[in-house]
Order: C-alpha cells, then sequence, then structure tokens
C-alpha cells in the first residue's frame, strides 16, 4: 500500500512520551518534519533536529534556547524563545498542508494550540489541557476556521473512529476506558503508604510522569471526560466511564438502537498518532498485530470514586463550566509536581485537589473569558501552594 502521509509535521513537546513516539512514527511513514519545540532539553532537541533536517525548533525555556543555538550554530536551524516564540515558530514555518502536532505537558500547551488554530493549520492534539483548561474557547475558534481537530489521546482517537460508524444525533453514550492504574483495589489506607516509584510503574502504558501519576490517581480520565464533552459535543451525562484493565478495548460509542462500535488494538500511542496523520485513511501498521486469542478474555468494571475522588470532582467541575475546569487542571499541576517531589503523598494530593476547587467553585464558574481562565489557574495554582 502506498504511503498516504503527505502532510507535513510540527512536532510541539518533541522531548516528551508522545513526542517521541510521534517521530518515531513520522520515521517509519516517511513524514516530513518542519519543526520542533520542547522546553528545556536542549541536547534531545539538537539530536532530534539534525536527525530529521528540521528548519526551525523552539525552546520554552530561554537559557535552554540559548544553549540549542550553540548546540546548531552549524546548521541553518532557526531558533525561537520562549512561549512566544513557539507560537511565532507556528505562525511563521507551518504550511497550508502542515499539521501540527500538540503533545506539550500541561496548560502551557493552551497558547500553541490556539496559535495552530489562529494560523488555520490542522491539530493533532495530544495536549488535553487545552480542552480542560478553554474547551469552548477552542472549539468555538475552531469551528470558525474550519478546522477538524484530530485527537491523538488513544480514548479519544478511538472515539473519534467508532464515531464514523453514525451521526451525531444517534449517540447514545460514550464508553470511555480507563486502565484503572496500579492501584485499582486500593483502600485509602493502602493509598496513603504509596510511594513515588510505586505510582510512576503503570500497568499498560508507558508514558511521562506526569500524566502517569494522573493515570494512577484517575485525574487522567477526568480530564479525559471534559475533554470528551468538548471535542465531540455531548454532555457529560452521555460518557460512561469503565474501568478495563487489560487495555485493549481503547474506548467505544453505544448508538440509539443500542449497538456498540469499540476500537480495539495493542496498547501503543503510535497508533494514535498514525491516524491523525493519515485521517481519513489508513496506512500499513506501526504497531504490533493484536491477538486477541492471546489476551483470553476482557474485563470491565465501575470506577471507585469514593477511594479516587478526582475523577468525581472532574465530572462536577465540568457541569459547572467556565473557568472551574481550569481551577481543577492548576491545582493539580501544583500537587503532583510536590507528590513526584516527596513533599505530599496521595490522600493530601486529593485533599488540596478538591478544596481548591471547592473554594472557588462559585467565582470561576462564571468565568468564561481567556484572560479570566488564565486568571483563575494563576489563583488556583497560589491556593494549592498554600495548602501543601
Amino acid at each position: 500500500m502506498e504511503n498516504t502521509v503527505k502532510s507535513s509535521v510540527l512536532v510541539l513537546g518533541s522531548t516528551g512520551s508522545v513526542g517521541e513516539q510521534a517521530l518515531d512514527v513520522a520515521q517509519k511513514t516517511g513524514a516530513p518534519v518542519l519543526a520542533l519545540s520542547a522546553n528545556r532539553n536542549a541536547k534531545r532537541v539538537a539530536e532530534q533536529a539534525r536527525a530529521f533536517g528540521v528548519r526551525a525548533c523552539a525552546m520554552a525555556d530561554e537559557t535552554a534556547a540559548k544553549e540549542l543555538r550553540v548546540l546548531l550554530a552549524d546548521t541553518g536551524v532557526r531558533i525561537y524563545s520562549g512561549m512566544e516564540g513557539i507560537c511565532q515558530m507556528i505562525a511563521e514555518q507551518s504550511g497550508e498542508d502542515s499539521i501540527v502536532l500538540n503533545s506539550i505537558i500541561g496548560e502551557a500547551g493552551l497558547k500553541p494550540t490556539l496559535a495552530t488554530l489562529q494560523a488555520g493549520r490542522r491539530l493533532a492534539l495530544a495536549n488535553k489541557e487545552s480542552l480542560v483548561c478553554a474547551g469552548e474557547i477552542v472549539m468555538d475558534l475552531a469551528k470558525r476556521q474550519g478546522i477538524e481537530i484530530l485527537p491523538v489521546d488513544s480514548e479519544h482517537s478511538a472515539i473519534f473512529q467508532c464515531l464514523r460508524s453514525g451521526s451525531k444525533k444517534e449517540i447514545k453514550r460514550i464508553l470511555l476506558t480507563a486502565s484503572g492504574g496500579p492501584f485499582y483495589g486500593y483502600t485509602k489506607e493502602q493509598l496513603a503508604k504509596i510511594t513515588v516509584a510505586q505510582a510512576l510503574a503503570h500497568p499498560t502504558w508507558k508514558m511521562g510522569a506526569k500524566i502517569t501519576i494522573d493515570s494512577a490517581t484517575l485525574m487522567n480520565k477526568g480530564f479525559e471526560v471534559i475533554e470528551a464533552v468538548h471535542l465531540f459535543g455531548v454532555s457529560p451525562e452521555q460518557i460512561k466511564v469503565l474501568v478495563h484493565r487489560e487495555s485493549i478495548m481503547h474506548s467505544a460509542v453505544e448508538y440509539t438502537d443500542h449497538s456498540t462500535i469499540a476500537q480495539f488494538s495493542v496498547p501503543d500511542m503510535r497508533l494514535c498518532v498514525q491516524y491523525a496523520l493519515t485521517h481519513p485513511h489508513r496506512m500499513p501498521a506501526v504497531i504490533d498485530q493484536l491477538d486477541l486469542t492471546r489476551v483470553g478474555s476482557l474485563s470491565f468494571a465501575e470506577p471507585d470514586t469514593e477511594t479516587f475522588p478526582l475523577l468525581r470532582v472532574a465530572i462536577h467541575a465540568i457541569h459547572k463550566g467556565g473557568a472551574l475546569p481550569a481551577v481543577l487542571n492548576a491545582a493539580n499541576e501544583i500537587t503532583v509536581a510536590a507528590f513526584l517531589e516527596g513533599k505530599i503523598g496521595l490522600p493530601q494530593l486529593f485533599d488540596v485537589v478538591e478544596s481548591v476547587v471547592t473554594d472557588l467553585e462559585s467565582e470561576a464558574g462564571r468565568e468564561t473569558s481567556l484572560d479570566g481562565i488564565f486568571r483563575f489557574d494563576k489563583l488556583a495554582r497560589t491556593r494549592a501552594l498554600a495548602r501543601i
């Protein structure tokens, strides 16, 4: 089959887990890579830039940008610096046939998402916080620009594929799967003793530290509920979270006739990247073939939102709307960083996030402007730090 990847790619967050896998897909499919961005790892970006012959790179950290200029001084690669530099690179280096793959971690990915849409470029989105923090603003801009956002998260990629079987008005429910993380079945008392090393040992997926912790706390699944509401234009009530330990069914869509269409594959993010780059077409696999006889059986269960309350808090936040999901994300970013540094345990992480959301609920729920969202993001970080 002929290689169907004709578009060039800009990979934002190229040194992270998804970014590295995206570059692997680009290498295997022959997709040209135009530009890269990262936060601080200038050495790795320099290696990537040489390997793919990119014409531009951007570093969010100003010192790292200076280091990268030295490392690539013998090339013609243009170096941008800071968040504004990343957005400028998107505007200046992307072409009409380009796809911007945004795999930046956290709220920092929001401005590049908006810059991509404002430039009229196709967006392959792995930065869920763009939609968690400012879903209505992002989706409204995409609609005005006539751009379809291509989801790269495994669950949302699965839903996106399943939705080709019916129309939006025919959707009854979205079945959003969760692995349950490494502590599925644990009690609150057991969670209090969990170490950072234990929390980073995800049973199925290979991911970065922050998202691995979010998976362990089920916060990631809460974010994905919020993301799905915006991406697919459904209500929170139409989303059912299922714990599926085998991580083979990546999500499903139930239609009004009770027919349920699911997407199955081995757990490998490279498939999600590949589909975003080739949509609406498919091409030969970059991942292993799924052998259901070796899997044997599939299990499904309800999530435990008493022991893992952040999923419940996230669903509450999307019901309230406004800037409250941004508050949730900001408080979570602060507390996850504190947990990874060994300053707090998981129970305190839960308590701090929920208390910040509760404190700011009435004010944040009424805020819909972008400036207001950034203001509440900053306020939530301050409140979370004060509680740690």
